[in-house]
């Protein structure tokens, strides 16, 4: 099977909300979230108005025409920070890819493309997870609090540690 990727734009942001669904972890034998979950603002902060803001980033994958996976970034200010928030110049991280099209390596490459050139990502994660080990082997190191993670590359100015 072959994908390819391109840089989400302000038209995806209905695909982006099913992808922020779809990334809300529902522990295994748990019933699914009620869609309304995304109304929350805690949660929908993560996509509203999607493209609108300058610092926006992210890519979506696609399968011949049709939207698959998605991994994106936004930045919190400290007096609204997200679920994953280390510090203002960290973006936080989401991502998902359609039930049906996961373990084909689309997720690692959307992440792998995203990521490049950015120092330092962030990002909340259930350690039961499955996408754990994915950002694990990525370079992600968990922080005290036990779900959230950080990527930082050499050129990045935080020390997960």
């Amino acid at each position: 099977m072959s994908f390819k990727l391109r840089a989400a734009n302000v038209s995806d942001e209905p695909f982006l909300w099913e992808m922020l669904y779809l990334a809300l972890f529902v522990p295994p034998g748990e019933p699914p979230l009620p869609r309304s979950v995304l109304r929350d603002p805690a949660i929908a902060r993560y996509v509203q108005g999607w493209g609108m803001r300058r610092d926006d980033k992210g890519l979506v994958a696609l399968v011949d025409t049709s939207l698959v996976g998605a991994a994106w970034l936004r930045w919190f200010p400290a007096s609204d920070p997200g679920y994953g928030f280390v510090d203002e110049s960290i973006p936080e991280l989401a991502v998902a890819v359609l039930p049906g099209h996961r373990g084909k390596g689309i997720g690692s490459l959307l992440l792998e493309r995203l990521l490049q050139g950015v120092p330092s990502t962030s990002l909340s994660c259930d350690p039961q997870n499955p996408a754990w080990r994915l950002y694990l082997r990525l370079g992600f190191k968990p922080l005290a609090d036990g779900r959230k993670m950080l990527r930082t590359t050499p050129t990045g100015r935080i020390d997960p540690a």
